[in-house]
C-alpha cells in the first residue's frame, strides 16, 4: 500500500493539467494512466514502420492560453503552427471553396455575392457568443440544483452570469438562445444561400456529433468548436509539431517539475471507500493506494459504472449516468502517403493541402449522411475531413512521404442487427479510403500503410465510451451546470473526496484543459489550500 495526497485516474491531458495545479498548490499528487504512454487521446504513435502521427485527437485549437501559460508548455518543448489556409472543400472535379487566409470574401464571391457581403456580420455575430464562452471556459458553474441551499457562493455564482449575459445586447441575446437551441442548418440558413459556405460552417456542427446538421442543438456543437485561440489568433486552427502528442509530454515534463508522480500501465479498478468518503484507488494489478482526495478523469459513465459501489450512490443519480448519451459518429484513420493527393479540382501542391480538407459539399448532403447511417449502420456517402499534417511537419514521416488524418462521420456507435465492428472495420476504412479517391484520383494508390479505428475501437483503447470524442453529447441538457448530471456539474461526484476533471464536466471536450483546471480550483478551494503561487486569493483563474 502506498500513499499520497491527491490521486488522479487517468493521464489524459485534462487528469495532467489538474495533476499540475495541485502539485503546485504543494499537494503530492500521482497519476494513474492504463495505457503504456501517458497522454490519453491526445498521443502521438507510430503506425506504420518510419510514420507517426496523432492516434485520435488531431488538430489544435481549443488549447486554453492559460493553460499553455501557467504550465509553460513552450518552455516545455511545444511549438504550435497555424494552418496556412483554414478549410478547403472541393466540391466535384472542377470547382471547390477556400476559406482562411484572407481569401474566403473572394471565394465566396463566386457563388454568391449576397453570401461575401454577408460573411463580416456573421463572423462579428458569432465572435460576439464566442466571447462570452471564453470567459466562462475556466469557470465553474453554478450548482444550480441546490439552489440557495448551496449556499452564498453558488447564489453569486449565478448572480455573476446573470450580470455577464445582461451585458449582451439584445441582437446577441436573441443570437445566444437560437445558438443554444437551434440546428445548425437552420442557423446557416438563415445567414446564407449558397451550398458551400454554409457546409463549411456546418461541419463543425456533426463534428464527433452523431446528429444532422439539421437536429436541435447542432448549432451549439458548431459554437462549441469556433472558441479557441491558436498563438493569440481568435478561431483558428493549428498543428503542434510532433502531433498531439507533443501537447500531452509538455504537460508530463511540467507535471515531473512539480513533483508529480505518473505511473503508466496501471489502470484503475476500483474506488476506495471509507464510511462514505473516496480515499483511494485499487490498481488493476492490485495494489491499494491511499490518498485523501481522488480525482477522475474518466468517461462519467466508466467511472460511475465501473469503478464506484453502486450502493453509495442514489438511485436518480445511477438512473440519470444510465441515461448519459454518450456516442460519436467517428471513424478514426492514420495513413501512410507515398505523395500528396491531387484533387481533381485543384491538382498542383499548395496551401490548400495544408488546410482541414472537408469532403461534404453541402448540408443536405451531410444531412443524408446521418440519415443513411442511422439505418444502415454508416453512411456509404460520409463525410470526410482530411489534415495532411506533414505538409507543416516533416518530422511524422520519411522524406518525400506523408500522413494524413481521415477524421470520418457518420457511422454507428453500435451497428444495427447485432453486427460487431471488429467484422465490418477495414470494409468502412476501404469506403473512407474512395471517398477520398473520388475527389482525388490515385489517392487510393498512394496509400501504402494505415491504421483504422471504429467507435468500438475509441472506446477499448482510449475510454470513450460510443467513440465519443467529447466524453458525452453536447446537448443542452448535459451542458454547464448539467454536466454530467444537475446538482454535480461542479466537479464534486456524490461521494465526498471524489472530483471529476475530464471532458464530461464543464466546459465539455476538446483538447481544452479547462476542465482540468477547473477541477483543480475547486479541490483546493475544499482543502483550504490557496490555488495561486503568488498569494493571491482569487483562483486559478485570476
Amino acid at each position: 500500500m502506498s500513499d499520497t495526497d491527491v490521486v488522479v485516474i487517468g493521464g489524459g491531458h485534462n487528469g495532467l493539467v489538474c495533476a499540475f495545479y495541485l502539485a503546485r498548490a504543494g499537494l503530492k499528487v500521482t497519476v494513474l494512466e492504463r495505457r503504456r504512454v501517458v497522454g490519453g487521446a491526445a498521443v502521438t504513435e507510430e503506425f506504420h514502420p518510419g510514420f507517426r502521427n496523432s492516434t485520435a485527437s488531431y488538430t489544435v485549437s481549443l488549447l486554453n492560453p492559460k493553460v499553455i501559460a501557467d504550465m509553460d508548455l513552450a518552455g516545455h518543448g511545444l511549438r504550435i503552427v497555424e494552418r496556412r489556409l483554414a478549410n478547403f472543400l472541393p466540391l466535384n472535379d472542377r470547382d471547390y471553396l477556400a476559406v482562411g487566409a484572407g481569401r474566403t470574401a473572394q471565394e465566396v464571391a463566386r457563388f454568391s455575392s449576397r453570401d461575401a457581403e454577408r460573411l463580416d456580420a456573421y463572423g462579428r455575430r458569432l465572435e460576439a457568443i464566442a466571447e462570452l464562452l471564453r470567459a466562462l471556459v475556466l469557470e465553474a458553474p453554478p450548482n444550480l440544483e441546490q439552489g440557495w441551499a448551496a449556499g452564498l457562493g453558488e447564489v453569486l455564482k449565478s448572480a455573476g452570469l446573470a450580470r455577464r449575459l445582461s451585458r449582451l445586447d439584445i441582437t446577441a441575446q436573441r443570437d445566444l438562445l437560437a445558438l443554444f437551441a437551434q440546428s445548425a442548418g437552420d442557423w446557416l440558413d438563415g445567414w446564407f444561400e449558397s451550398d458551400p459556405i454554409k457546409a463549411c460552417f456546418g461541419f463543425d456542427s456533426v463534428v464527433g456529433n452523431y446528429a444532422s446538421p439539421y437536429s436541435p442543438g447542432s448549432a451549439y456543437v458548431l459554437l462549441h468548436h469556433v472558441f479557441g485561440v491558436v498563438n493569440g489568433k481568435k478561431g483558428a486552427w493549428g498543428h503542434a509539431l510532433g502531433g498531439m502528442g507533443a501537447i500531452t509530454q509538455a504537460m508530463a515534463k511540467a507535471c515531473a517539475a512539480r513533483g508529480v508522480q505518473i505511473r503508466t500501465s496501471a489502470g484503475v479498478r476500483e474506488l476506495i471507500t471509507d464510511k462514505g468518503r473516496a480515499c483511494g484507488v485499487v490498481t488493476e494489478a492490485g495494489e491499494a493506494i491511499r490518498a485523501t482526495t481522488v480525482v477522475s478523469n474518466l468517461h462519467p459513465k466508466i467511472l460511475f459504472e465501473r469503478l464506484v459501489d453502486p450502493a453509495l450512490l442514489d438511485a436518480d443519480f445511477r438512473e440519470r449516468i444510465g441515461r448519459y448519451r454518450s456516442g460519436s459518429a467517428t471513424f478514426r484513420m492514420n495513413l501512410a502517403l507515398s505523395e500528396l493527393p491531387r484533387f481533381a479540382c485543384l491538382p498542383e501542391a499548395g496551401d490548400h493541402l495544408t488546410a482541414g480538407i472537408i469532403i461534404g459539399p453541402s448540408l443536405g448532403y451531410m444531412d443524408r449522411a446521418f440519415m443513411d447511417a442511422r439505418a444502415h449502420g454508416w453512411s456509404r456517402q460520409p463525410i470526410v475531413e482530411m489534415l495532411i499534417p506533414s505538409t507543416l511537419d516533416d518530422s511524422l514521416a520519411p522524406a518525400g512521404r506523408h500522413v494524413a488524418s481521415l477524421f470520418c462521420q457518420h457511422v454507428a456507435p453500435r451497428l444495427p442487427g447485432g453486427r460487431a465492428w471488429d467484422d465490418w472495420r477495414e470494409e468502412v476504412a476501404e469506403l473512407m479510403i474512395d471517398t477520398v479517391d473520388a475527389y482525388a484520383p490515385g489517392f487510393r494508390a498512394s496509400v501504402i500503410g494505415r491504421r483504422a479505428l471504429s467507435p468500438l475501437d475509441l472506446e477499448l483503447q482510449f475510454g470513450l465510451v460510443g467513440g465519443d470524442i467529447f466524453h458525452g453529447q453536447l446537448q443542452l441538457d448535459q451542458l454547464f451546470s448539467a454536466r454530467p448530471v444537475l446538482g454535480h456539474g461542479n466537479y464534486r461526484a456524490p461521494i465526498p473526496g471524489l472530483y471529476l476533471c475530464g471532458s464530461g464536466t464543464h466546459p465539455g471536450g476538446g483538447v481544452t484543459g479547462a476542465p482540468g483546471h477547473n477541477a483543480a480550483r475547486e479541490v483546493l478551494r475544499d482543502l483550504g489550500r490557496n490555488p495561486s503561487p503568488t498569494g493571491r486569493r482569487r483562483g486559478l483563474a485570476a
